[in-house]
């Protein structure tokens, strides 16, 4: 329940939102999930809490605290919403920290992107046989 009641609610797509968001709300998945809770972890010093049912809750945890929140999706949200298969998650970040969200997001996916490309180096080299230290690994990688 959140604490104030809004005179309005809009959804819009974040790139053509015509006010600042309270909240931003980002369907992801599993591997996204990592980077946006890693980025909770610089933004905020805590973790984001991971809710059940309902899925919507997650506006309210968001509105009330001011901090992020995962809502894991119930069946009722599944079932009327197409972009929530399954596979897919609800991160909810306070539209207040969207700039700082977006400079961790930015700088942790680059930062997985290069340790995903060393473990998928270090994955062949042991494939094949080898037993590459780290040194090793890191070479192949500047290779």
């Amino acid at each position: 329940m959140l604490q104030s009641q809004p005179k309005c609610v809009v959804y819009s797509p974040l790139a053509r939102v015509v006010t600042a968001p309270d909240i931003v709300l980002l369907f992801v998945n599993s591997n996204q999930t990592l980077i946006l809770s890693e980025a909770t972890q610089q933004v905020e010093s805590q973790v984001a809490p991971a809710m059940g049912r309902p899925a919507c809750a997650v506006v309210p945890q968001v509105m009330n605290t001011g901090r992020a929140a995962l809502s894991l999706g119930c069946c009722g949200a599944r079932a009327y919403l197409d972009v929530l298969p399954d596979d897919v998650a609800i991160f909810a970040i306070p539209g207040a920290k969207l700039a700082e969200y977006t400079e961790r997001i930015e700088a942790l996916s680059k930062a997985n992107a290069l340790l995903s490309r060393f473990h998928q180096i270090r994955r062949r080299a042991v494939e094949e046989g080898q037993n590459p230290t780290i040194k090793d690994s890191l070479a192949a990688l500047n290779a």
